[in-house]
């Protein structure tokens, strides 16, 4: 039996690795995480194969020709993201459910691909204020990355109607339980 892909898409700060985190950690929802692929340099306290693959630009390029990609993206200008074939089907294969954190689009083209077989989970921000001033409170980026992140963020809510639901990240404790109720319902 095949397991069931589960992807959890958000702006940056909205929340979503924090809350697919919480699920993860609590561990009453039988479910692996699906490491992402990316270009970027690791962030301080990231390790590579667990936190993402961290491909050159160079090796990630040269995956996208050779098709080893479910979906993939340049998210912003020569910065790519990706979800390597081998990540779902390794795991979905064996009968476990693994949790995706990906892009909008990424996300939209993962069902395309798996159809019934994955359910899209949209975090959605309070307002984009609220989402700015978290962006500014994580200390991370600078003024001009994050009105950056706010522009990205904008053109990502527009993608949240083609996901299967959407949870308000105002209250994390109670957006933990909406994400790991719609996921237990699903698996289930």
């Amino acid at each position: 039996m095949s397991g069931k892909i589960i992807v959890v898409s958000a702006p940056s700060g909205t929340g979503k690795s924090t809350i697919i985190n919480s699920i993860l950690d609590e561990g009453s929802t039988p479910l692996k995480f699906s490491v992402s692929a990316t270009n970027r340099a690791p962030r301080p306290g990231e390790t590579d194969g667990i936190s993402y693959h961290f491909l050159s630009t160079e090796r990630f390029r040269d995956a996208i020709a050779a098709g080893e990609f479910v979906e993939w993206e340049e998210v912003y200008p020569g910065r790519y993201y990706g979800t390597l074939r081998s990540e779902i089907e390794d795991k979905t294969g064996k009968g476990d459910n693994i949790i995706l954190d990906i892009d909008v689009k990424g996300a939209v083209n993962v069902k395309k691909i798996f159809g019934d077989q994955a359910r899209l989970i949209f975090i959605m921000p309070p307002s984009i204020e609220a989402l700015g001033q978290r962006l500014a409170a994580r200390g991370t980026d600078s003024p001009e990355v994050i009105t950056q992140r706010l522009g990205r963020a904008e053109y990502e809510l527009g993608f949240a109607p083609q996901f299967d639901f959407q949870v308000v990240n105002d209250n994390l404790d109670e957006a933990v339980e909406r994400t790991r109720s719609l996921i237990a319902d699903f698996i289930s």
